[in-house]
């Protein structure tokens, strides 16, 4: 059994400040369960281009308001407190928040629990440790 506070993972480096969002990663790769758990935080008035190439990832909004665009099709998906949404296809999309928003997010496979977006939106795939 595992049993994780947010407050054990606050000002570690899991704690990942990426300019317009902080990811607060709960579970992690090292921890074998296949997937990671994210509390993250995307700031008001920010827009991110976000592409995960080697993730499928599903977002369940908590708090806040915003929106999510699809970059091939140019969809905008509305985004608000108890909706969630899955990037089922690695879909590169713009996430904007128009108030802070509270995110869980779900990442498969799991991450190691420092990464940040390159150049193209993408997180790495995290080597076995």
């Amino acid at each position: 059994m595992k049993v994780v506070a947010l407050n054990d993972v606050l000002e570690t480096e899991h704690d990942v400040d990426g300019g317009n969002w902080v990811s607060r990663r709960l579970i992690l790769k090292k921890d074998g369960m296949g997937y990671s758990v994210h509390d993250t935080i995307i700031k008001a008035g920010t827009e991110t281009h976000i592409w995960y190439q080697n993730h499928l990832e599903s977002v369940y909004c908590i708090e806040g308001e915003g929106e999510v665009v699809t970059l091939k099709d140019g969809k905008v998906w509305p985004i608000k407190k108890d909706v969630l949404y899955a990037l089922d296809e690695n879909d590169e999309h713009l996430l904007r928040a128009k108030t802070d928003m509270r995110m869980v997010c779900v990442f498969n496979p799991p991450v190691a629990g420092t990464e940040v977006h390159d150049e193209n939106g993408v997180y790495p795939v995290a080597e076995d440790e």
